[in-house]
């Protein structure tokens, strides 16, 4: 595990919220809650409240879809920008950085290896826990960037963070709570929430459902936030390919709704296609 603060990441079961120290290969709070660390470098913290079946997370198939995608550049653009962001905020190097939702742990690493500091560092990368509830992401996580943390659990529940230890908290794509983020965030710390874009994916839409329909999450967001965070601004980001049919599927399973038996004669008939990937930044700050 990697040298982050002892009180960041702390015990859950029935609310315990010690700090977690190393005890040999688990972490271990001082009431005797144990967690053994996985081969592969990442640490599971979920109870039986927090999954609603045995296979909790995103199917395996849309975590393998999304990691494709990055890996042919698809998504990686807004990955950037949001980086670039985050540079902007100049974080000292001992700055922790969650990331909620984490997925196979592109974003965070890029973040924290990425973000260049005021000051030079001997070790000019940022700390980092990625949290999500998936296994099969989080073990490619911790086997590709085993400097940062890694942690199994449920962000829509407490999360298994210290008060007060994040500089930055991070979630693209996925469920929020405000209230939590704002607890493991230190006074003035900053929060980005990505949601998808009025744009994103419209051409798929189009061509599979025969109409696009503009959706902006933006208000929601915001007034999901006022109680506990300043809205700082928004950036929309947006980048454009050109895709083949066996990417479309890969869009398709990535998506929450997944590839459907109904769109598969549509699909057959899709040698290449445009398809816009958007997204809406915004940005916070802890008050």
């Amino acid at each position: 595990m990697p040298a982050v603060t002892p009180t960041s990441l702390v015990c859950t079961v029935r609310g315990c919220g010690r700090p977690l120290e190393p005890a040999g290969r688990a972490l271990a709070c001082a009431a005797g809650h144990s967690f053994d660390i996985a081969r592969a470098g990442y640490v599971n913290l979920t109870q039986p409240q927090d999954r609603r079946s045995l296979e909790a997370g995103d199917r395996p198939e849309a975590v393998e879809a999304r990691d494709q995608l990055l890996t042919q550049g698809i998504g990686q653009r807004i990955v950037q920008q949001v980086t670039q962001e985050a540079e902007s905020l100049a974080l000292p190097s001992t700055s922790l950085v969650v990331d909620l939702g984490a997925g196979t742990g592109a974003l965070l690493a890029s973040i924290c290896n990425g973000v260049r500091h005021p000051l030079p560092q001997a070790n000019s990368a940022l700390h980092g826990i990625g949290i999500d509830l998936s296994v099969q992401a989080m073990e490619l996580a911790a086997r590709r960037h085993p400097s940062l943390t890694w942690v199994v659990a449920n962000a829509d529940r407490r999360l298994p963070v210290g008060d007060g230890c994040a500089t930055l908290v991070v979630s693209m794509h996925g469920r929020r709570n405000p209230s939590e983020c704002a607890r493991v965030l230190a006074n003035g710390g900053m929060l980005f929430v990505i949601v998808p874009g009025v744009h994103d994916l419209r051409e798929l839409r189009t061509a599979l459902g025969g109409r696009w329909v503009a959706q902006d999450r933006v208000a929601g967001v915001l007034a999901e936030h006022t109680e506990h965070f300043r809205h700082v601004r928004r950036i929309t980001m947006e980048e454009r390919h050109r895709v083949d049919r066996a990417t479309v599927r890969q869009l398709l399973r990535a998506t929450y709704r997944g590839e459907r038996r109904s769109a598969a004669a549509t699909i057959d008939t899709i040698d290449t296609l445009d398809v816009t990937l958007s997204s809406d930044l915004l940005v916070f700050e802890k008050v």
